[in-house]
């Protein structure tokens, strides 16, 4: 197997030199953050991220850090892609905009639907050939409520409306998406969620396991909290049931494998819609193009973003299975919802160079046959480590509990923000790895060699042992 792929070619010129402090200046009087405290952020100042070159960003004082997270979950081909940049300027100096209303579309919008329906897996009449455009994860899976309850509507089922997410879930932070996710932190901000909306555990085996039980007996009864769910509110008043293949906000909760095939068997019982939220899951993440496939199951709505354009551009969407698409379109009339950028042709372009250039250097084929394998075989190592109470990937994103006691998987109090302790040496030794809670998780562009990931993990052990050594210095 070639441990190497395509390098990106360098970037044409390198950020001008950057007044680090004037920037930040600029940035606390006038910019509001996503997800930050910005009284904390104003004493500390962000960092100015300035360049980027395959998987390295660097910022303004010019340090060079490697990019664990692949921006955000989304950088999947690597920074500094002139053929993504290409793509972008053709087609704004051919089309830069125009609106999918009016019965109008553009070539790269169309283009791009076939691609993505030859993607999918065929699966029955779960197939997937019609695509539904957005700009993000978030209006997509506010597609997805406005698509499920039309959907019961035309069936003459409109009682049908509940949404069943998970604790823990993310799917995005407008209001249908943060109602949808099972995030707390969200839930306590704008009373949320939104009605209709309910949510059941997490597949979190070290959480929610019983003593002794195995994964596998698990994974069957964490299924199961959605059959007791449904049975709760009543079968003909439940419409769908939405999950990420594997978390990625809540911490890379990897479900055991007997989870996703029984929660197939279930929604099938009671003729419920099964949405699979893959912004962070598919284009080769998880080594396919759709996670679903990797993970047994059928969904009839699949939800994409990030990584369909490696985040050059903002993109996503919704994979429309043909069951609902043929009740939308053949008894539905006008569909009275849409957004401004749906199918904005500079995007579409974008995605079309990201998708050939995926294909072309083989970076699903990689993750799943090559860099994933041996990503997991140096990730398990850190089981070994005293402060790491469990370490698992899946694919090319991975997870790991950091523990007080790794015989009674004890951790440390939620006061000492151990994660964000670890994380902070992470930034000042040239890692970015992100922290939840005490999870720390990786998602690093798919383009990385064997010797980069070697590279990676040594930051990793380096950070872990920074971590442990300051807690023993506070006698912890």
């Amino acid at each position: 197997m070639s441990t190497n792929v395509i390098a990106p070619p360098a970037i044409v010129s390198r950020a001008q030199a950057v007044d680090t402090k004037a920037v930040q200046a600029l940035d606390s009087a006038h910019y509001i953050h996503a997800f930050t405290d910005h009284g904390d952020l104003a004493t500390r100042g962000a960092r100015v991220m300035t360049h980027a070159e395959g998987i390295y960003v660097w910022d303004s004082e010019g340090k060079k850090v490697l990019d664990g997270m692949s921006g955000l979950w989304c950088v999947n081909a690597g920074y500094g892609r002139k053929e993504l940049a290409d793509a972008a300027y053709q087609q704004m100096m051919t089309l830069p905009y125009y609106n999918s209303f009016f019965q109008t579309t553009n070539v790269p919008a169309a283009k791009l639907a076939a691609k993505l329906a030859s993607l999918a897996p065929k699966v029955g009449d779960r197939s997937f050939d019609h695509v539904f455009y957005s700009s993000s994860g978030s209006e997509s899976n506010d597609t997805n409520v406005r698509m499920v309850r039309r959907y019961w509507d035309l069936l003459g089922q409109p009682q049908r409306k509940t949404i069943i997410g998970r604790v823990n879930g993310y799917h995005g932070s407008t209001m249908a998406g943060a109602s949808l996710g099972g995030m707390s932190g969200m839930h306590a901000q704008g009373d949320l969620p939104i009605p209709n909306i309910l949510h059941i555990e997490q597949p979190y085996y070290l959480e929610n396991a019983l003593p002794g039980e195995s994964e596998a007996d698990f994974g069957v009864r964490a299924a199961g909290w959605l059959e007791a769910k449904i049975l709760e509110v009543g079968p003909d008043k439940v419409a769908a049931f939405i999950g990420e293949p594997v978390q990625g906000a809540g911490g890379v909760i990897i479900p055991p494998a007997t989870y996703w095939p029984e929660i197939q068997r279930i929604v099938d019982k009671y003729g419920i819609l099964l949405i699979s939220d893959e912004v962070i899951c598919a284009f080769g993440r998880l080594g396919h193009w759709f996670a679903y496939e990797k993970l047994g199951y059928k969904p009839d709505l699949v939800t994409f973003a990030k990584g369909v354009t490696s985040g050059y551009v903002p993109l996503g969407g919704v994979m429309v299975g043909n069951r609902v698409a043929k009740v939308l379109i053949e008894q539905g009339g006008e569909f009275n919802h849409g957004y401004t950028y749906s199918g904005h042709p500079v995007a579409c372009a974008v995605a079309l160079a990201n998708l050939e250039l995926m294909e072309r250097d083989n970076l699903v084929g990689r993750v799943k046959d090559d860099i994933g394998p041996y990503l997991a075989k140096q990730f398990e190592k850190l089981n070994a480590h005293p402060l790491v109470g469990h370490a698992q990937t899946s694919g090319f994103v991975g997870g790991m509990l950091l523990v007080k006691n790794k015989e009674t998987g004890e951790t440390y109090d939620s006061d000492l923000a151990v994660g964000m302790m670890c994380r902070g040496h992470c930034f000042s030794n040239g890692l970015i790895m992100r922290a939840v809670g005490d999870r720390m998780i990786i998602a690093p562009p798919l383009i990385m060699t064997h010797a980069q990931i070697d590279e990676m993990m040594a930051l990793i052990v380096k950070c872990l042992d920074l971590t442990l050594a300051d807690l023993r210095k506070r006698g912890l």
